[in-house]
């Protein structure tokens, strides 16, 4: 039976992997920052030995060979570390670490064909996807976070992809909480999807798959940012589901999460101000026992 393998590529603290074990045999997790790959390590170390996770501590490369590079670890926000030297005016945000690194193909030659590959590397995406290409490896699932259209353009032009869906970063915890996704062994399993993570891929990501056309028009309407582009050679887009039903889907659900997101800090506000009233502990004055100065009392 084939393994299936599912490659996490810019990994961070590992809130997406809990989803990707259950959609997979293996789950390949590379990460650069050493901090957050002990604390990987730390957190799933049961998964890891039992052989279902490996945390690869590495630089992800697109070309060249293995071994040492720079590597810019953000002071203050760890999702923004970065291979590309930061500009010289943003420098003094980051430290300078010199790490490992590895080339995507090696990666993928050491643990196998991947069915998915999630791609979120702080401005080396588009490298990453092109490496992929050039390689011959053409996963049946793909996803890119998508800050120009570059990643669009290589995923039709050079990935031959025909299928598409994005998925909006900053509504992924809204949108995708309280879901039941079938594992990989076939039975309905709940599960949410954290702040920060990548949520789900492939068929778990709501909506039909849309065409290149009519992703592009998505494209021109949503912008590009924070969003991931979830491309497929697996499934056909979608011929009975229209641009326009497709369009209103997506911004009901952004206006639903929103609107979840605006009820949870009233109600987070309201409990603030219940717990800021005096409880029975606190000591009130009796307005009706105080006695007037002499100085108050009228002649």
């Amino acid at each position: 039976m084939t393994t299936k393998v599912i490659y996490d590529l810019g990994a961070n603290t590992g809130d997406d992997i809990p989803y990707y074990l259950l959609k997979s045999d293996l789950v390949v997790a590379v990460e650069a920052n050493p901090v957050l790959c002990k604390f990987i390590g730390q957190k799933y170390k049961s998964e890891i030995e039992q052989g279902r996770l490996v945390v690869e501590n590495c630089v992800i490369n697109a070309e060249g060979e293995s071994g040492e590079v720079d590597f810019y670890i953000h002071r203050s926000n760890h999702v923004l570390s970065q291979l590309p030297p930061p500009a010289a005016s943003e420098m003094e945000q980051f430290e300078r670490v010199t790490l490992p690194s590895q080339t995507i193909t090696e990666v993928v030659e050491r643990y196998g064909t991947p069915h998915y590959v999630k791609i979120d590397i702080e401005h080396y995406d588009a490298q990453i996807l092109r490496a992929l290409f050039c390689a011959g490896i053409f996963p049946p699932y793909v996803s890119s976070e998508s800050h120009s259209v570059e990643i669009f353009a290589l995923l039709v032009a050079q990935g031959g992809y025909n299928a598409f869906k994005l998925v909006d970063g900053g509504t992924v915890s809204d949108v995708y909480a309280n879901r039941v996704i079938t594992c990989q062994q076939g039975r309905p399993t709940p599960i949410s999807f954290p702040q920060h993570s990548a949520g789900p891929f492939g068929n778990d990501v709501d909506g039909d798959w849309l065409s290149g056309r009519d992703f592009m028009k998505v494209l021109a309407l949503e912008g590009l940012g924070w969003k991931d582009i979830h491309a497929t050679n697996q499934d056909a887009p979608s011929s009975s589901t229209s641009l326009l039903q497709y369009l209103l889907r997506y911004l009901d659900r952004k206006s639903k999460a929103k609107t979840r997101k605006l009820i949870s800090r009233v109600k987070s506000a309201c409990s603030w101000r219940r717990s800021a009233r005096p409880t029975s502990a606190t000591p009130v004055r009796d307005m009706t026992r105080i006695t007037p100065k002499a100085s108050q009392v009228s002649a």
